[in-house]
């Protein structure tokens, strides 16, 4: 054990291991070539790393080549190393499955969810969820957007800035998953939006989820998701720009 210490405590021997690590088997000329030291320095280190079992020389015909012996850094970790370790693991994999569960009941208990059919395609469907210059077509409340990079950025009429919906995740034309960041009010906590695509023949069957609800003034999420939903609906399978009561509300709002 001592000679082990010994040998990983000196920097040049830790380089010659990480060496014969990338490229197991080198020679003595393989090694003297990556390392500013004389060839009897590489000699002295590759001596010292062998009396500690953590180089194993082997030699054919005129060269010998040096080979990587793991075994003695194992029998340290199993001694040394795997006891301090093993109950912050433990620890680690309860918390990993604690959180696993947690996930998954969030999962199934959004804290809003509505479901309706929609005539059109997948393709027609998947993109304008996803399209910033579509949100006009069927916003409640008469929005317009516009996208940065993965985020979409919601305007009202007066150029006000009211939601960032950053993506979180997309499987194309099935699963798109994203924030929803409120900009009306400072301080206001982000939640998740999860959208499902199911073809069902002529139609598509859109549910919309809504996760981790904390920000839900008068109640008015229900009844903003089913207008704007009520209008995509409307638009994509009529072609007409269509936003159910966006005027009216923004009235209310303004007096």
């Amino acid at each position: 054990m001592d000679a082990l210490f010994k040998a990983l405590n000196d920097p040049a021997r830790r380089a010659l291991l990480d060496s014969l690590r990338q490229s197991d088997g080198q020679t003595l000329t393989d090694l003297e070539a990556q390392f500013d030291m004389s060839r009897f320095g590489v000699m002295k280190h590759l001596k010292v790393l062998e009396d500690a079992q953590l180089v194993t020389p082997v030699r054919r015909g005129r060269f010998k080549h040096h080979y990587l012996n793991p075994l003695p850094l194992q029998e340290v970790l199993g001694r040394w190393i795997d006891p301090f370790l093993k109950p912050q693991a433990q620890a680690l994999a309860r918390l990993k499955a604690d959180l696993e569960r947690t996930s998954s009941m969030t999962e199934r208990k959004p804290d809003y969810m509505m479901s309706t059919y929609i005539k059109c395609s997948q393709e027609a469907l998947w993109n304008a969820l996803r399209s910033a210059p579509d949100v006009a077509n069927y916003d409640f409340l008469g929005q317009s957007a516009e996208r940065e990079g993965d985020t979409i950025i919601y305007r009202a009429p007066d150029g006000t800035v009211t939601l960032h919906a950053r993506e979180l995740e997309a499987v194309p034309m099935t699963r798109l998953v994203t924030t929803f960041e409120p900009k009306w009010e400072p301080d206001a906590k982000v939640s998740r939006v999860v959208y499902l695509i199911e073809p069902q023949g002529d139609f598509c069957r859109l549910t919309v989820e809504h996760h981790g609800l904390a920000h839900d003034p008068a109640g008015g999420t229900a009844d903003g998701w089913e207008r704007t939903i009520a209008g995509l609906k409307t638009w994509l399978e009529t072609g007409v720009p269509t936003t159910f009561g966006g005027d009216h509300l923004w009235e209310e709002h303004e007096a």
